[in-house]
């Protein structure tokens, strides 16, 4: 029995008993509720033929050739489905590295009337697993950061929604800090929603920006001056006196924009500019 087929042969004539007792370690240890035995036990049963695959077909600690390439490309599903199950990084690890008992038993079983043989494998066997261990680990930490990445861009997009007031009018209110990154989502949201509407009067509230320094500041004045480009006139509404007179130390110059201490206010302006007014009805008698 040749090296490299000695173990993809123990593999698969004690596939039965190796899945079993890799499934009971990681039972043993999963969170409950987190994934079914059943799922458990396809998965592994997936891998442990990919596995079998790979060391019958090249078995080097160096991991390299096409049948450990298709291992790695499973490990990378495999941590990309825990993720999105909320197993955390060392539970995704713990896949691999609880494959080691089960396989160390099935070597022993095999190679105990040869200690020497038996000590060579169990040191390959052990690199080999702990590599793939680090693979299942980046690629867990890749998928996770993707993840994070898409929320943040989802977060951005649901904290600055472009609305439309009225006819002609649309209004971005604006919560939290303004950053360069966000500060680009608030302009394509804006430009777009002046298109769409065919706005001629943006609003842009700040009431939710907690602090205006000479970064937002000149954040907000690219943002205007990106929406005057589209042809649409801004009204910066939110203006606190705490802001006013931040504004006012800082010497930032807003130009000829027009600003406002509330939204009311800049609706008010906003109306007019458009030929517009508000009145109320006349009271209604009772029965009319």
């Amino acid at each position: 029995m040749s090296e490299a087929h000695g173990l993809a042969d123990i593999v698969g004539k004690q596939e039965s008993n190796i899945l079993a007792d890799w499934v009971g370690e990681q039972l043993a240890t999963a969170r409950q509720g987190v994934i079914s035995e059943a799922e458990l036990k396809d998965a592994s049963r997936a891998f442990l033929a990919q596995f079998a695959r790979a060391v019958a077909s090249d078995y080097d600690e160096k991991l390299e050739g096409p049948a450990w390439d298709n291992v790695r490309l499973h490990l990378d599903a495999l941590s990309r489905e825990r993720v999105i199950q909320g197993f955390s990084s060392s539970e995704t690890a713990t896949f691999i590295f609880s494959l080691k008992k089960p396989l160390f038993n099935a070597l022993r079983s095999t190679w105990s009337a040869n200690p020497d043989r038996l000590s060579d494998e169990f040191w390959k066997l052990s690199q080999v697993l702990d590599k793939l261990g680090l693979v299942t680990v980046d690629s867990y930490q890749r998928e996770r950061q993707q993840v994070i990445e898409r929320q943040q861009q989802e977060l951005l997009d649901l904290t600055t929604p472009v609305v439309k007031l009225w006819e002609s009018i649309v209004a971005l209110p604006l919560i939290g800090t303004l950053d360069s990154e966000r500060t680009q989502v608030v302009m394509e949201g804006l430009l777009n929603s002046i298109v769409d509407n065919e706005a001629a009067i943006a609003i842009i509230d700040i009431t939710g920006v907690p602090t205006v320094d000479t970064l937002v500041a000149q954040h907000l004045l690219k943002t205007v001056a990106a929406a005057r480009l589209m042809g649409a006139e801004c009204i910066i509404s939110g203006i606190r006196p705490q802001i006013a007179q931040t504004i006012v130390h800082l010497g930032v110059d807003l130009g000829d924009v027009v600003t406002k201490a509330t939204l009311a206010e800049a609706l008010k302006i906003a109306l007019r500019r458009v030929n517009l007014t508000v009145t109320k009805l006349s009271a209604v008698k009772a029965g009319d």
